[in-house]
């Protein structure tokens, strides 16, 4: 592989101090990076020109390949909607790598993304994280599984109510999800004795807290019951949504639960979101709670997760920790800190250059690196993005 040596770039790592200095690439990792470093011999060299250069931005909640833009239902892979209890099934199964939403990523800056099921069932599936970039699914996983979604509220009481089953109320919601554990609780090292059963082996990973519990939640009192429930089980607690988290950030900030907050274009479609504001992740922020920003897509295009970021901060939330929250800390929600998420040495070489401030909107991401292999490049001329081949 090539190595690259971008000079000349005012350098953003996230983790520590910008500097304007130079970033090498080699075999697929940052080489080296800081102010006095020199490109080595044989390099391909890259003029910066002042221009910053950034981590690839990280989305840690997106439908994208599962719910392919433009397909209609041929496309939507997104729910599982035959049975409840659905924690068996692996969006790794379902992620197309060449739906067009891949392209608007890279377009957008976002090199990794966490690929969730839906929120239709009570317990919807594994997750997986993957780069944005690539023609075979299994050379673009990043961790793999990368958690277990669930759902509280609004969206799995509609689906089976209408479907004049159980759970048609938050009530059966919670129900549904305890009973889930509960099996797998009397599976766990039985597993020779009664066959294995691909729902309960996923539940498991979670009482092992070997992958993280991804909570769809909206309201104030479904994050209440989520602590709740995880309480009684012990597992690791991510909330994902938190339109109402800051009515409980400072119980949330105690107990260490990172909040994947957003998205935050939509409108207030349905009761749960009447809460939302852009406001709300600076609310956060402010007392303590960890938050990654997100954008669902395709709810919220993936190529707009930095302008939600520029958007919180107009509302309250500083600078610093909007580049973070869609950066480290979700490459920190992922497990994926030490290879993504910031620019160090060793770090996998996911970075972007960008025309100037990302939380600037007039600018944009004009090259774009992952694994050290150029996958972007914005075509001035043309006034269009141009993808390497997949």
């Amino acid at each position: 592989m090539t190595v690259t040596a971008i000079i000349n770039a005012h350098v953003v790592p996230v983790e520590g101090e910008p500097f304007d200095g130079t970033v090498v690439l080699d075999n697929g990792k940052i080489a080296a990076l800081g102010a006095d470093v020199a490109a080595p011999e044989g390099a391909d060299v890259v003029d910066a020109a002042g221009k910053w250069l950034l981590p690839g931005f990280v989305d840690a909640h997106v439908h994208l390949g599962t719910h392919e833009e433009g397909e209609g239902w041929a496309g939507d892979d997104t729910n599982e909607m035959t049975d409840p209890v659905m924690a068996g099934v692996r969006a790794l199964d379902a992620v197309n790598p060449f739906d067009p939403g891949f392209d608007d990523a890279l377009a957008g800056g976002v090199t990794a993304v966490n690929v969730n099921p839906g929120s239709g069932n009570p317990i919807g599936g594994l997750a997986v994280a993957i780069h944005t970039h690539g023609r075979y699914i299994e050379e673009m996983v990043l961790r793999s599984p990368s958690g277990l979604k669930s759902a509280l509220g609004e969206n799995p009481k509609r689906v089976y109510g209408e479907k004049k089953q159980t759970p048609s109320t938050r009530l059966g919601t919670a129900m549904v999800i305890r009973k889930a554990f509960m099996d797998a609780q009397n599976y766990m090292g039985k597993a020779d004795e009664n066959g294995r059963d691909p729902r309960l082996e996923a539940l498991a990973m979670v009482l092992r807290r070997e992958i993280p519990w991804r909570q769809h939640a909206h309201r104030a009192d479904d994050i209440a019951t989520a602590l709740r429930i995880a309480d009684e089980f012990g597992y690791q607690l991510v909330l994902d949504h938190g339109t109402e988290a800051h009515l409980l950030a400072d119980v949330l900030a105690e107990r260490g639960i990172p909040v994947l907050i957003g998205p935050l274009f939509t409108t207030k479609s349905k009761v749960e979101l009447r809460g939302r504001s852009m406001a709300n992740p600076g609310k956060l922020a402010a007392a303590g709670v960890e938050i990654s920003i997100i954008t669902d897509h395709p709810v919220i295009p993936i190529n707009f997760l930095v302008h939600q970021a520029t958007l919180s901060v107009k509302e309250g939330l500083d600078r610093e920790t909007a580049l973070r929250s869609i950066s480290i800390n979700p490459a920190k929600v992922l497990g994926l800190d030490g290879r993504i998420g910031s620019l160090e040495q060793g770090k996998d070489a996911d970075v972007v250059l960008w025309s100037g401030d990302p939380l600037d909107v007039m600018q944009r991401a004009l090259k774009v690196w992952i694994g050290g292999k150029e996958v972007y490049r914005y075509d001035e001329d043309a006034r269009t993005g141009v993808v390497a081949p997949r």
